[in-house]
């Protein structure tokens, strides 16, 4: 979700509400390759290539004949952002971290088979769809457990598979991108739509995602009540202090815990200004994402030179 990932998103939810429902695509195969789209800079090119290929995957993912390494024994999960398809949000780091040796996996859930907007249903459905394709991943590889990259929504909703559908003991890692751990009021827009219930009904009839990420929220409220983290669990929330969806930016953090490690991406680099809708293209955030993913051979990341904001 953005002001400008919102309003995006919106748009095309407006346009697209009868076409949307609570469908998924996810990979049907159990071996081979999936076909995969090309590398992208940033994600509205990204985005721009999926609108005719919705479905295809991320480069780098979905080889379900991949079996983890020794040194990466665990697969990766890329986890999708309110109203992103796979290779919209995830199309540069997961050939990133396919060249680091993981086998990486990525699907679309919380949407209408086929179409362009994803993971804008319930957060509980698209939760126990990513945990079925999770119990996927764990099963053609062989794996034990499998870690989880999300972004945005995609960063919290695995908690719900981790608190409700038995995800504490199949997930390793959680890292979260700009997670909506506690939801956003969007610069108010959002609060103020819970306010009206003719605008909140409608928002919710193509996003009901977007209502239940509102701060304060009955369900963010149940997802987060005894703890929002569950011990044998790795947190991890990269976070960029220009966030312009989940704000205020702060409500991306979870709670002090010894495995929670909350991340502002300013700390690591002055220099970094990506937003929201950039972080999962931002080399800084990758970097930080693999240093969650294996600390052992953590690096510092490069600030010598951070690309400029294009989303």
């Amino acid at each position: 979700m953005g002001v400008r990932a919102f309003g995006r998103g919106m748009v095309l939810l407006a346009a697209a509400v009868v076409a949307l429902g609570g469908g998924t695509a996810v990979a049907s195969g159990a071996t081979g390759k999936e076909p995969t789209g090309p590398v992208q800079p940033n994600i509205i090119a990204a985005a721009i290539y999926s609108v005719g290929q919705p479905t295809i995957a991320p480069p780098g993912a979905n080889d379900w004949d991949c079996k983890p390494s020794a040194e990466h024994p665990n697969p990766v999960l890329l986890s999708n952002g309110t109203t992103a398809n796979a290779y919209e949000n995830w199309a540069n780091l997961s050939q990133r971290l396919a060249d680091e040796g993981y086998c990486v996996f990525a699907g679309n859930f919380g949407g209408s088979p086929g179409a362009f907007l994803q993971t804008v249903g319930p957060v509980a459905g698209t939760a126990g769809q990513l945990a079925t394709f999770g119990d996927k991943i764990l099963q053609a590889t062989g794996a034990s457990k499998l870690d989880v990259v999300g972004h945005s929504q995609g960063g919290m909703n695995p908690r719900y598979w981790i608190k409700y559908l038995g995800g504490a003991s199949k997930i390793g890692k959680l890292i979260g991108l700009s997670p909506s751990n506690y939801g956003t009021n969007l610069f108010g827009l959002l609060t103020a739509i819970q306010a009206i219930p003719p605008a909140r009904d409608l928002v919710g009839v193509a996003c009901a995602a977007c209502n239940e990420q509102s701060t304060g929220s009955a369900f963010l409220n149940d997802l987060n009540a005894g703890g929002d983290t569950v011990p044998g669990v790795d947190y991890t929330v990269i976070q960029t202090m220009y966030d312009d969806v989940v704000t205020p930016y702060t409500n991306a953090f979870l709670k002090p815990a010894p495995n929670v490690k909350n991340l502002v991406l300013q700390d690591v680099c002055g220099l970094d200004y990506t937003d929201h809708l950039g972080i999962t293209y931002d080399p800084i955030a990758q970097r930080e994402v693999l240093n969650a993913l294996d600390p052992q051979h953590a690096k510092k990341p490069n600030c010598t030179f951070v690309p400029p904001v294009i989303s």
